[in-house]
């Protein structure tokens, strides 16, 4: 083996290593830690809470080790407004490794978190009041809502100096930031929308650029590993849910009588209209149904995926089980790269393509 050879296998090694430690970094340090037990003995390390933890949502911005940020809670009661800081009710570990809860009174009511919930005290009892938390609505900044104004940001401070861009430099070559951008704008435009939509492909231009980027954005912030908050955006079920009915009000008020006439009063024997008109009504509602489960499920999966093979270092407690689960993320990582890029383009594909058969003409 030359020197060369060496060099690059000493670089590779270090590379490995120090992508473990900024994974390691990514989650809070007291999760993957050994708790003891009422009777002093350790706590066996369960993956469980570290995984849900990381996929679901919470009050508080993860930053590095312990370190986190805490989002403010509004509640709109039947009383009123009530509007404090999450760090308030934040949990805390006892010294029997129980999880103790703090308590805040508010102005109407007392609360507390109870599994990143914010429920209602009994003030008499110390006890939470399930019938009082039900007049309550948690309208809070939570960290997947802190992570979505995050990547909005960014994505108007990319496409605001594009635009810029393509104002200072018109009629000249791209540079910068507008070089890199433009061949990704002309991929949606001339891959995605001019294929599914036709003619019609510049009016739906806007919302498939939006979700494209919104996706594509989400997905690789969601990847990186020592990104403060570590988040999960694409992969909350609500959030998907949200894209995939903007695309199917955008389908109901872009179809055209071709469309509704195809559904209502298809040109099939009249025998079978009762077969085929709720099977067409189901059609509208499972494909915005498929694209919300698809990026869901596969942006989750992900994941799931990488934590579980980081947990095993912690199950079996030796240091060697690294060699083996560290190039296993890191692959994996390498695989979520190119998702997040595939799912950007399906779910975008798949909208053009319904909001295209939508506004087809009618052809015999």
């Amino acid at each position: 083996m030359n020197n060369g050879s060496i060099l690059k296998s000493k670089n590779f090694i270090k590379t490995i290593i120090c992508a473990f430690f900024l994974m390691l970094a990514a989650f809070p340090t007291h999760c993957f830690s050994q708790e003891k037990a009422a009777e002093g003995a350790e706590k066996r390390f369960d993956p469980k809470d570290i995984i849900f933890e990381h996929i679901g949502d919470s009050h508080t911005w993860h930053v590095l080790g312990h370190a986190s940020l805490p989002l403010p809670i509004i509640l709109y009661t039947d009383k009123g407004l009530e509007i404090f800081s999450s760090d308030k009710i934040k949990e805390t570990e006892g010294e029997e490794g129980h999880n103790s809860r703090a308590v805040y009174q508010g102005k109407y009511y007392s609360y507390t978190s109870d599994h990143d919930k914010v429920k209602v005290v009994n003030a008499a009892t110390g006890q939470i009041d399930e019938a009082a938390t039900k007049n309550v609505w948690d309208f809070s900044i939570t960290r997947n809502v802190a992570s979505m104004w995050l990547s909005m940001i960014i994505l108007l401070l990319i496409f605001i100096s594009v635009s810029s861009s393509y104002k200072k430099t018109e009629g000249k070559a791209p540079k910068g930031l507008q070089s890199f951008m433009e061949p990704v704008i002309l991929f949606v435009r001339d891959d995605i929308a001019i294929p599914n939509m036709g003619v019609k492909h510049a009016k739906y231009m806007p919302l498939l650029l939006t979700i494209f980027f919104f996706i594509l954005i989400n997905n690789l912030l969601g990847l990186v590993p020592f990104f403060p908050g570590g988040f999960n955006l694409t992969g909350n079920i609500a959030v998907t849910l949200t894209l995939a009915v903007i695309v199917l009000i955008v389908i109901t008020f872009s179809g055209n009588k071709y469309y509704w006439k195809h559904i209502f009063k298809p040109d099939i024997p009249l025998w079978l209209y009762p077969i085929m008109v709720p099977v067409e009504l189901i059609g509208i509602v499972s494909k915005p149904f498929a694209l919300m489960i698809r990026l869901f499920a596969n942006m989750t999966a992900g994941h799931i995926i990488a934590l579980s093979l980081i947990s095993l270092i912690f199950i079996f407690k030796t240091a060697w089980m690294s060699t083996v689960s560290v190039p296993f993320v890191i692959f994996m990582d390498g695989i979520e790269l190119l998702v997040g890029f595939l799912q950007a383009f399906i779910f975008t594909m798949l909208s053009a393509l319904f909001i295209g058969m939508a506004v087809d003409e009618h052809h015999h």
